[in-house]
C-alpha cells in the first residue's frame, strides 16, 4: 500500500540540510539528512531528496523550508552558506502547489507549544509559562538565531529576527577585555561572535591570551573534548560561554516579553547541558536590575528534540493546508 505525502518540510542549516515527509495524518517520515556544502542549491539537495524517497517526477504537493537567514518577500540569501532561494524557483523547478520558506528559528518558535516534556530540560526552577503569553526560542550552532512567538485565542504567529546580530553587552570586566579584543579583530561585535561555534573557539582563544597562555587547541571541538578531560582553560571557557548565553537570553526575554517562556536550542546547547543546567547561565538571566522580579518567573527550557525546526515547519504546512 503506498503512503500519501501531503507536504516536503525541510530544515537547511548552515552545516547540514534536513528533510522530511507529512504522511496523511500528520506524520514526520523518511528523515534524511545532508551535508550542506556537498550541493550547490537548495534546488540540487531537494531533487536528491525527492528522487531518494519518491522517484523520478513525482512530489508532495506542498513544501515548506525553514532556512538559516532572513525570509524577504519569499526570498532568502542564507547567512553561513553561499546560497540564494526563492518560493517562485522551487515553484517552477518541482511544480508545487504551494511553496513557502520561513526562517529556521521562527520554524522552531511554531514547535516550542507542541514540544513533549521529555523533549525539554528545565535550565533553573520548574517553573509554568503564562498563559498565551510570548515565547522566545534562542540557539548557538553555526550561528546565533532568535525568534518569538506571538499567541492569542487566533492562533500562533512565529516572529522571525535578526537577534543574533545584535550587539554584544559585556557583563563585568573580563567581558569588556573580551569585548575589546574581539573588537580589535572584527570592529563590532555581534551576539554571534560569541555564541557560535567559532565564537566559542574565538572566546577560547582570547581567553587563553589573557591568562598568558597558548592556545594550542585547533577547534570548537577541541575545546569540548579538552574540558570533558579537566583542562581548566577549556571549562573556563564554557562555563564564560554558558554565562554570556543566560545575559543574552534574559536580555531577549525583556525585548520580547517572553513570559510564557524561553527556549534554548541550536547545535552547541545540548552540548554544555550539565553546564548550563548547574552553572551560571540562570543566574545571568535573572540578574537584570529593577526587572529581576520579572525574569524570575519565565520558565527556561533546553530543546532536546533533535529537530525542532522540522516539527514547525510541519505545522507551518498545516496551516497552510487549512487556507
Amino acid at each position: 500500500m503506498k503512503t500519501h505525502y501531503t507536504g516536503l518540510v525541510g530544515d537547511v542549516g548552515g552545516t547540514n540540510a534536513r528533510f522530511a515527509l507529512i504522511d496523511g495524518e500528520g506524520r514526520v517520515r523518511n528523515l534524511h539528512i545532508y551535508p550542506a556544502a556537498n550541493f550547490a542549491s537548495l534546488v540540487a539537495v531537494i531533487a536528491d531528496y525527492l528522487e531518494r524517497t519518491m522517484g523520478r517526477n513525482k512530489r508532495p504537493p506542498r513544501a515548506v523550508v525553514a532556512v538559516a537567514g532572513p525570509v524577504l518577500d519569499g526570498e532568502s540569501e542564507f547567512t553561513n552558506l553561499d546560497w540564494q532561494v526563492s518560493e517562485g524557483e522551487l515553484l517552477a523547478h518541482f511544480e508545487f502547489e504551494a511553496v513557502r520558506l520561513i526562517n529556521d528559528f521562527a520554524a522552531q518558535a511554531l514547535a516550542c507549544p507542541m514540544l513533549a516534556p521529555d523533549a525539554l530540560r528545565a535550565l533553573g526552577p520548574q517553573l509554568r509559562g503564562a498563559a498565551d503569553s510570548p515565547m522566545v526560542i534562542l540557539g548557538a550552532g553555526t550561528g546565533f538565531g532568535v525568534a518569538g512567538l506571538a499567541r492569542s485565542e487566533r492562533g500562533d504567529i512565529a516572529v522571525a529576527t535578526e537577534g543574533g546580530h545584535a550587539a554584544f553587552a559585556p557583563s563585568d570586566d573580563v567581558e569588556v577585555e573580551i569585548w575589546a579584543k574581539l573588537r580589535a579583530r572584527h570592529g563590532r561585535v555581534s551576539i554571534e561572535r560569541i555564541l557560535s561555534g567559532q565564537g566559542l573557539f574565538d572566546l577560547y582563544s582570547v581567553m587563553a591570551g589573557m591568562r598568558q597562555a597558548e592556545p594550542t587547541l585547533a577547534n570548537e571541538k577541541a575545546v569540548f573534548d579538552a574540558a570533558a578531560k579537566g583542562d581548566a582553560l577549556a571549562g573556563e571557557t564554557l562555563d564564560r560561554f554558558c554565562g554570556i548565553l543566560g545575559s543574552v537570553a534574559g536580555d531577549l526575554a525583556l525585548s520580547h516579553g517572553a513570559r510564557g517562556g524561553v527556549f534554548v536550542s541550536g547545535g552547541i546547547a545540548p552540548r554544555m547541558a550539565d553546564r548550563l543546567a548547574a552553572g551560571s547561565f540562570r543566574a545571568r538571566f535573572q540578574d537584570k536590575g529593577r526587572l529581576t522580579t520579572f525574569v524570575e518567573q519565565i520558565p527556561t527550557s533546553l530543546v532536546l528534540h533533535p529537530y525542532p525546526a522540522l516539527i514547525g515547519a510541519a505545522r507551518e504546512l498545516e496551516m497552510m493546508e487549512r487556507l
